[in-house]
């Protein structure tokens, strides 16, 4: 264990840094970060910090959102969850609409890793399959995705840890198309005045169930943020603000560079 992730996305994501560490880059699944005590106080946030981040399709400035921290008992055994009813099904076709009618969205991100440190920066998407995170300092990380792999690049060090697209949660927000009730395992829908929160569940042989939370706007539909919860019970979560959809993105963002950034050994 080296450096931290800080998602996409998760992310974001894509989670997306004092950094959370990340495995090295003969791993095949999506960085972990560091473990922390679980017991913290749970961040509410107000009705209008919700007005202070709506989607623009400009450069108007917000007030960076304080994340809400998700109650950690709500990592309930998923047989709980063994059946949706008509509205939660609406509500998830209505999370799963908004993120397929998103092509391009940039905007800036708060992170909160599992030890209670908040960081901040820029994110960029272009779909499918791709995004950038960019951390401020002091932070040296970026994330990259170009559309089949992942880097978390070191821009210290000069170096990046690679992995599969496919195998971690950044995936389902870069999805071009996605019905999360058919494409996903959704374990649980729920709302609120705030949110609409679909968690879907994830689980790998070799490295256990992790879960990701997607937040949406109960009023405006947006991405408000996303939390991934790992398979240790460790939460990363990621409030997005200032979100433009109009914006056109530089390609060149996205090119992962192998030439420059080595692969540390393992």
């Amino acid at each position: 264990m080296r450096r931290g992730l800080a998602l996409l996305v998760a992310t974001s994501i894509v989670c997306i840094a004092v950094p959370s560490v990340v495995t090295s880059a003969s791993a095949q699944n999506v960085p972990i970060p560091k473990p922390a005590p679980r017991a913290r106080d749970r961040v509410q946030m107000s009705a209008s910090d919700q007005q202070k981040a709506p989607m623009t399709t400009g450069a108007t400035s917000a007030t960076p959102p304080d994340p809400v921290i998700p109650d950690p008992r709500r990592n309930l055994p998923a047989s709980i969850f063994s059946s949706f009813d008509a509205n939660q099904k609406a509500q998830a076709a209505k999370v799963s609409a908004y993120l397929s009618s998103l092509q391009t969205l940039v905007g800036n991100f708060v992170q909160v890793g599992p030890d209670g440190s908040k960081t901040k920066g820029d994110f960029y998407i272009q779909k499918p399959g791709k995004v950038r995170f960019e951390y401020e300092a002091p932070s040296p990380i970026d994330i990259i995705a170009d559309g089949s792999s992942v880097a978390v690049r070191d821009r210290k060090l000069a170096t990046q840890d690679i992995y599969p697209l496919s195998q971690t949660p950044l995936r389902y927000l870069l999805s071009d198309r996605i019905d999360l009730m058919k494409d996903t395992n959704v374990v649980s829908v729920t709302a609120d005045d705030l949110f609409v929160s679909v968690t879907i569940e994830e689980k790998q042989a070799l490295i256990g169930t992790s879960r990701l939370m997607l937040m949406v706007g109960a009023k405006d539909g947006q991405l408000k943020q996303w939390t991934v919860t790992d398979p240790q019970g460790y939460d990363t979560t990621v409030a997005v603000y200032n979100l433009d959809t109009s914006r056109k993105v530089d390609p060149g963002l996205f090119k992962i560079d192998f030439t420059n950034y080595g692969t540390p050994p393992g």
